[in-house]
């Protein structure tokens, strides 16, 4: 589930959290809103309107992992390992 962060000055920066080991490209565009459909986010790739980590990216399947930055025109996003889930303590006296 995206989380948004700071947002000073005109780039909105976005924190995405990963379900899985990766999210493709147009996958992510829309999960965090900067593409209101598929159709949209084939556009914003294929017009070369999107960089991965400081690179031009014109795949819209190209497999964003933890630790990558996707950058667009007014924003930013951080892609992050899933949060580690807590192991379930049993509950005394159960």
């Amino acid at each position: 589930m995206p989380q948004q962060a700071n947002t000073s000055g005109p780039t909105q920066r976005i924190d995405f959290e990963l379900r899985g080991e990766f999210i493709a490209l147009d996958s992510l565009l829309k999960a965090t809103g900067l593409a209101d459909s598929g159709g949209g986010a084939k556009q914003m790739i294929a017009g070369g309107q999107i960089r991965v980590d400081g690179q031009a990216e014109l795949r819209r399947g190209c497999k964003l992992r933890a630790g990558q930055v996707v950058e667009l025109t007014g924003a930013r996003i951080q892609v992050r390992a899933a949060a580690a889930e807590l192991p379930h303590s049993p509950i005394p006296g159960a």
